[in-house]
């Protein structure tokens, strides 16, 4: 009988691509309608749980803990695996690089403390979860992430706009590869120690070698240019998320990149695709 997975928050970036990966796969798939579904019903006798539900940031305090907790309760009373989508926030600044498994989590921001505190519980409540780290999102289509919101929009004019420092090192990963990743290490969860802290190596690279890949893509010229926050400075009185983007603007600034390591050894032959394609298809929608 096929392994049955459950995806909260399948239209979202990380639920749609997870629930894609699984089907292929030949798992079977139940995608959680938040309106008419209910947790408790809706988890009963599923084998992992995708806790892809994510609330914009400026709901992340009033809506994270509660939501977690949910599936902390759902996945314990099922026996289910968890596979939580990590990310970097809660290395904070002064965290030593490359970050890996067992990096101190050193962030006092909010945002950074709301995600050790999240993580946190589930190693603390003993639910089996599998924690993929990964960077920032490269997506197939525009889904509202940093890449295509911000970055990508003038590059039909030969411009990369990026948000900080254009020789500085930052994490990304790209969607299709991250979901792929998920299928495999769920294949091989009763291998898995209890909780799993796992992080995506993806791509690190600059702004400017960032630019040096879409021109290739592109077919033409493009330079990284830094972007002015100007705009959204102005924009902070009336968007309550402006201030938390804010917030996370250091990790622009600050070279960073993840190590690699524990998914290379648990995944030694993991196909990653490559930094063309990928960014080909982040951006389609503009050739």
């Amino acid at each position: 009988m096929p392994n049955t997975v459950l995806i909260l928050g399948p239209t979202g970036r990380f639920g749609r691509h997870t629930a894609d990966a699984f089907a292929a796969r030949g798992w079977l798939v139940r995608r959680f309608d938040r309106k008419t579904d209910r947790l408790t019903t809706a988890a009963k006798g599923v084998d992992v749980i995708i806790a892809g539900w994510n609330p914009p940031y400026q709901e992340w305090a009033a809506q994270l803990p509660a939501l977690h907790a949910q599936i902390r309760r759902a996945a314990l009373d099922n026996d289910a695996t968890v596979i939580l989508p990590g990310n970097v926030y809660v290395f904070g600044p002064k965290a030593p690089g490359p970050w890996a498994a067992d990096t101190p989590h050193l962030a006092t921001n909010p945002l950074g403390r709301i995600r050790q505190n999240l993580e946190s519980a589930y190693r603390r409540d003993g639910v089996k979860t599998i924690l993929l780290r990964a960077g920032d999102f490269l997506d197939t289509q525009p889904s509202g992430n940093w890449f295509d919101r911000m970055m990508a929009k003038s590059l039909p004019r030969g411009r990369l706009s990026y948000p900080g420092h254009t020789d500085r090192d930052h994490a990304w990963a790209y969607l299709p590869d991250v979901a792929r990743a998920a299928v495999e290490l769920a294949d091989m969860r009763a291998r898995l120690a209890r909780f799993e802290d796992i992080p995506f190596p993806g791509f690190t690279w600059t702004g400017d070698q960032m630019a040096q890949v879409l021109t290739r893509v592109m077919g033409r010229p493009i330079q990284a240019r830094r972007m002015s926050w100007l705009p959204l400075l102005m924009a902070w009185p009336f968007m309550r998320m402006i201030r938390h983007l804010f917030e996370m603007r250091y990790l622009w600034n600050l070279p960073h990149s993840l190590d690699g390591s524990r998914f290379s050894q648990l995944l030694p032959d993991f196909p990653m695709t490559p930094a063309d394609k990928a960014l080909a298809a982040a951006t389609a929608h503009l050739r």
